[in-house]
């Protein structure tokens, strides 16, 4: 049995989420359907990050990633506003912990004036004013950084989504996509769908969607798991804002940081860990097909060679906590391991290009009558309605509806 919509949606994340309520927004009356594997919303990356509503301070000039975090940031917010979903705009600050950071500072400074970006300044006197339990010598602190659940945002997007008419289907794992001429099938182990047009948000097996549309992508999506910790309750208040390093800018990622979660608690991290499945959220998870997958990438190979010392601190510090909590310690001193409590860790999906360079920006791949989104890393909860928006302004520049 086949079922026919205007629109097919795969992905019941944020970025899946958002743009299947654009795409209703602008073609009203539109049939839109919305492919979700899991049981419900948000089950991978989306419902597994630190609940960050990013300002954009890190993100190169022009690029998609400086341009959709500055104006995700007022939507995300405007989008909480609405619908009454609680978000709270604590603000972040950067801690310099000695004259090298103190350095970098510098230029993360020029980099928020590139971007437009409100700051202050802060010294050492400053910081320790604001925030009375962190060690540091200077710092940056980002007033329009804030928190919120981006899996509260996600149920209301899919309810607004069915309310209008559309469908989300959950338990519904994409096996196959074939392209037509005029339309593209979907099929999943249940059923099979026909669209004029198919966007894709699939995270960590974008480049497999890719695939089957019967393309060779110029990149393989590797997991890297992102490990936290959760601080025991009597330090809900050791911090007033979000707490991020200055961050390394040989290093791919930002380091650990301290971040107030929107329900009270404070975790401590990520790390980032190669991880031996896609959806790897455990240490113990491994997946043959995965690893095979990684292992034989050359791309994959070139980039752990080039980052190898700190990728095997990554792994020391992922299999003993005590290195993960010096890092903490550097603008924390009073933590201890003791604080380091269990918490669910995440997983990035990173489009590796086949030199080993990491893609940094948002990346799309497009064919005839479908548009999939293949590298969304943070910021991509905080951008996901003006990467909606994005799509759906593509889909309208080519007169499909």
């Amino acid at each position: 049995m086949q079922s026919s919509f205007d629109f097919i949606v795969i992905g019941g994340g944020i970025l899946g989420l958002s743009t299947a309520r654009q795409l209703q927004q602008r073609f009203p009356g539109k049939r839109v359907l919305v492919l979700e594997k899991e049981n419900s919303p948000a089950q991978h990356q989306t419902g597994h990050n630190s609940g960050v509503i990013h300002a954009g301070v890190y993100y190169t000039p022009g690029s998609m990633k400086a341009r959709f975090c500055k104006e995700g940031n007022e939507a995300t917010k405007a989008f909480c506003r609405e619908h009454d979903i609680p978000f709270d705009e604590c603000g972040k600050l950067l801690v310099a912990t000695n004259e090298l950071e103190l350095e970098r500072m510098q230029g993360l400074i020029g980099r928020c004036a590139e971007n437009e970006l409100p700051i202050e300044v802060l010294n050492a006197e400053q910081l320790k004013a604001r925030e009375p339990n962190i060690t540091g010598v200077g710092g940056i602190f980002v007033p329009s950084t804030g928190i919120v659940s981006y899996t509260r945002i996600c149920e209301k997007m899919a309810e607004l989504v069915a309310a209008d008419g559309g469908e989300v289907r959950y338990d519904a794992e994409v096996r196959n996509i074939r392209e037509l001429a005029d339309s593209v099938e979907v099929e999943t182990e249940q059923e099979r769908f026909a669209g004029n047009f198919m966007v894709a948000c699939a995270g960590l097996m974008s480049d497999r969607i890719v695939r089957m549309l019967g393309q060779v992508p110029e990149f393989k999506i590797i997991p890297f798991r992102g490990e936290y910790f959760l601080l025991p309750p009597q330090h809900n208040q050791i911090v007033n804002h979000l707490i991020y390093p200055i961050p390394d800018p040989d290093l791919p990622f930002l380091g650990v940081h301290l971040t107030r979660m929107i329900d009270g608690t404070v975790t401590v991290g990520p790390n980032a860990v190669l991880a031996f499945k896609r959806e790897g959220y455990r240490k113990t998870d491994i997946s043959v097909r995965d690893m095979a997958e990684m292992l034989t990438y050359p791309g994959l190979l070139k980039m752990l060679a080039r980052n190898l010392k700190p990728g095997l601190v990554e792994m020391k510090n992922s299999l003993f906590r005590r290195g993960y909590l010096e890092q903490v310690r550097k603008y924390c001193p009073q933590l201890t391991l003791d604080d380091l409590r269990a918490y669910p860790a995440g997983v990035r999906a990173q489009a590796v290009a086949r030199d080993g360079s990491l893609v940094d920006d948002f990346l799309f791949v497009n064919t005839e009558r479908a548009l999939v989104v293949c590298n969304a890393p943070s910021p991509a909860a905080t951008s996901a309605i003006p990467i909606g928006a994005h799509i759906v302004d593509q889909v309208a520049e080519r007169g499909i509806s």
